[in-house]
């Protein structure tokens, strides 16, 4: 029995966001790179690279994000 009524009960539609925020940064980065690559003439370094930054921003941006959250639920 669940006595604590203030609190939300979690659902998945808030992590739902995220992951497709998540795809569309790293699918938009990865485009770029390969719009670079093209201009410049090098081989996938740009893709790789923005891909990787991508991924790396996007699990920042869901860790802060759920850090504050806690500390605001406290």
């Amino acid at each position: 029995m669940n006595l604590d009524t203030n609190k939300k009960t979690p659902n998945g539609s808030n992590y739902l966001g995220l992951s497709f925020q998540m795809g569309i940064l790293i699918f938009l980065c990865a485009f770029g790179g390969i719009k670079l690559d093209k201009i410049i003439g090098s081989k996938f370094i740009f893709t790789v690279l923005l891909s990787l930054l991508a991924v790396s921003f996007s699990l920042y941006y869901i860790v802060h994000k759920e850090i504050h959250k806690k500390k605001k639920d406290e």
